[in-house]
């Protein structure tokens, strides 16, 4: 089933781009930065063909707290699917929606894992050596450093958990996409999020960064202002094509 709710997370696991051990951790509820992302997972995991999968999303699923459950259901940005899935278990949306979704409807994360950080702070070898279950865990309840960080790090759901951190910040994404040494799906799902894109610097930054797929930096060129659509004409550091759309739409104004 198609939870119909959209985040760097969610997406990876509906592309079937996560391990077993991965699923069997949000099954239990526990890859959940926000209500969203926690009850769209377990919608969708509900009908893995892995039996053990199943079975424990559908005791996380009767675990879940009944009345938070209902405020949340009420709230207008919950796809219809989801409350639909519910209402055939008998759940129907309560009368007030919740105001707050910004954290889990159950908790399951528990407490993060020592990085030693202290004895090599700033070391990226510290977070690097760490299992992919702890660092999925950092990428999503960790501080501003370890994101930083983890941004960069060679599994993409990893990457995926930092760009679905309720900590990240706006200042943070505008970094992200200025950097040159993230993978290019960071910097797609980045450019796919509305409301990150109402951001100049992250538009500008997006469109600046050779990494960006061609494609993406073409469409936001027409985003810019002209005085940076200039800056971009003379730019040996990105794709020519792109350098030479911006020539155009320099020339076109200065005719």
């Amino acid at each position: 089933m198609d939870p119909a709710f959209r985040s760097a997370l969610v997406d990876m696991f509906r592309r079937g781009e996560v391990t077993r051990e991965i699923r069997l951790l949000a099954a239990q509820g526990a890859l959940a930065p926000r209500a969203h992302e926690q009850v769209a997972l377990l919608v969708l995991l509900a009908d893995d063909p892995d039996s053990e999968i199943a079975a424990r999303t559908r005791a996380t699923l009767d675990g879940l707290p009944l009345d938070a459950l209902r405020a949340f259901l009420a709230r207008g940005d919950v796809p219809s699917e989801i409350r639909d899935f519910f209402a055939r278990r008998g759940v129907q949306p309560a009368s007030n929606p919740a105001d707050d979704v910004s954290e889990p409807l159950v908790d399951t994360l528990f407490e993060l894992p020592e990085t030693g950080e202290e004895e090599a702070p700033g070391t990226p070898k510290v977070l690097a050596n760490l299992p992919i279950m702890d660092r999925i865990k950092l990428a999503m309840k960790g501080t501003r450093e370890q994101r930083a960080q983890l941004i960069r790090d060679s599994n993409r759901m990893v990457a995926a958990a930092v760009l679905s951190s309720p900590k990240l910040t706006d200042a943070e994404v505008e970094t992200f996409a200025k950097m040159a040494n993230v993978s290019d799906e960071v910097l797609r799902v980045i450019a796919s999020n509305r409301s990150w894109l109402k951001n100049y610097g992250v538009v500008l930054g997006l469109a600046k960064n050779p990494k960006t797929p061609p494609a993406i930096s073409m469409q936001l060129l027409q985003r810019l202002n002209e005085r940076d659509v200039k800056m971009l004409a003379t730019d040996r550091n990105i794709p020519e094509a792109l350098r030479l759309a911006a020539r155009r739409i320099t020339a076109k104004a200065r005719g």
